[in-house]
């Protein structure tokens, strides 16, 4: 309501006209796109699948608010932009807020969320996962024929005294090394793990469980295992072959593979000389089998000259295509994960594990991927042939969701005013209409 004791800020005028501002309003909210988060969240039934799983022991008695009013306070406010627990001290009397959450009244304090955070535990990450893969094959109309799963691992800064923080002596930093798997811009995992282990750790045993479950829906799927050098781990390209998963990860060179092209190299050093310096690049085929190996494998070489110098790179696959195929569209394509994660932990905020706990920083890290898949649900499901096709999350934010609105309220009818200088009117439209229930 309209605070009549408002002072006013006086700002220099415009000709004769003096220029003065207070927050008397009203109801007006930054984020009349809000809406678009509710409705592609009941198009999906994604918290509502995730409210499902997790158990509220809390005694009803003393509830206000519902967990699933909770998650979506917390979800939607990433989506927002809103980073911090703190957020929520002014956010949750937004009425445009409100009722995207499905709310009518103040939503709940910093210290309730908090309490929601730290109550989440192992069973909790494991439930919420099965629910996001649940959700990557619901997506699907029908069986598809080929599945690359994607597996990196980053670094996630700390800054605090969190439990499990390890100093990583390539990152140069304490951080937790959390590992994500896509399939395209889907994602399927998002495990915190401490940065004291070995990259590819947790990694095999995430695989097996998502090809089974794959292969419960889909029992004919392809599956191919992609990923850097850092998953080049006989165990995992053993247990791929033995389960007829494809793979194709990166291979760390060596002095045997660098002698396995060395004729190679030279030979493209002088082609790239009588070339007048342009970049050069041919690719081979070889069998190669490591120290750790039992048994031999199919290496693709890149053998290139830069402007810097010989560039050769290596990966080793069970995939039977030509080596320029392999490497060029099917390998290198892997690149895009990195923008995916980025777009989590920088426009999602999936690097705010400041909690002093383990599992509720594994918590908000699956906080921010359930944003991400309601932003990638609008991105798949309303943005498809419009120039948002591609965008970022943090794109779609600003032109879908940073709305002015006056929100009017009565006993009948809850009215969104959007702002008549929008300047994506027809673009929004277009969304909320494939976005809405049939």
């Amino acid at each position: 309501m309209p605070n009549c004791t408002q002072t006013l800020i006086n700002f220099p005028p415009l000709k004769r006209r003096k220029i003065e501002a207070n927050f008397s309003g009203g109801d007006v909210t930054s984020d009349g796109g809000a809406l678009l988060l509710r409705a592609v969240d009941r198009r999906l039934g994604l918290l509502k699948a995730v409210d499902n799983v997790l158990p509220d022991l809390r005694d009803s008695r003393y509830i206000e608010h519902s967990q699933l009013s909770l998650l979506r306070q917390r979800t939607y406010g990433l989506c927002l932009g809103y980073e911090d627990l703190n957020d929520h001290t002014e956010l949750r009397d937004d009425a445009g807020f409100q009722t995207a959450i499905n709310q009518d009244q103040c939503l709940a304090s910093q210290a309730t969320l908090c309490r929601l955070e730290n109550r989440m535990g192992y069973n909790s990450a494991i439930a919420i996962h099965r629910v996001i893969v649940d959700q990557f094959i619901a997506s699907f109309d029908s069986a598809p024929n080929k599945l690359i799963l994607d597996f990196d691992a980053t670094d996630d800064p700390l800054h605090g005294d969190q439990e499990d923080r390890f100093f990583h002596g390539y990152y140069d930093r304490y951080c937790f090394l959390p590992l994500y798997v896509f399939c395209e811009d889907q994602l399927l995992v998002s495990y915190l793990r401490p940065s004291n282990i070995d990259g590819a750790r947790h990694a095999w045993a995430i695989l097996a469980l998502l090809v089974k479950r794959l292969r419960q829906s889909w029992p004919q799927i392809k599956i191919i295992f992609r990923g850097d050098g850092g998953f080049c781990r006989h165990k995992m390209l053993s247990w791929c072959e033995r389960k007829g998963v494809d793979y194709i990860v990166g291979l760390a060179k060596n002095s045997r593979l660098l002698a396995a092209i060395a004729d190679e190299q030279i030979a493209i050093a002088e082609t790239y000389q009588q070339q007048h310096q342009q970049p050069v690049r041919q690719f081979k085929a070889l069998w190669y089998r490591a120290g750790t190996w039992s048994r031999t494998r199919r290496v693709i070489a890149k053998i290139e000259h830069l402007s810097k110098g010989a560039n050769p790179r290596f990966i080793v696959t069970n995939l039977p295509d030509d080596g320029a195929l392999l490497y060029e569209k099917i390998y290198c394509a892997r690149g895009d994960m990195e923008n995916r994660i980025k777009e989590q932990q920088m426009g999602l905020f999936a690097d705010r594990t400041s909690a002093h706990y383990w599992w509720p920083n594994q918590f908000r890290l699956l906080l921010s991927s359930l944003a991400y898949l309601l932003m990638d649900g609008i991105r798949r499901l309303a943005l498809k042939n419009t120039e948002l096709a591609h965008a970022q999350m943090t794109t779609i934010r600003l032109k879908l969701f940073k709305i002015g609105a006056i929100i009017l309220r009565n006993t009948r009818r809850i009215r969104f005013l959007l702002s008549s200088a929008y300047p994506y009117q027809s673009l929004f439209h277009h969304v909320a209409k494939q976005l809405a229930l049939e």
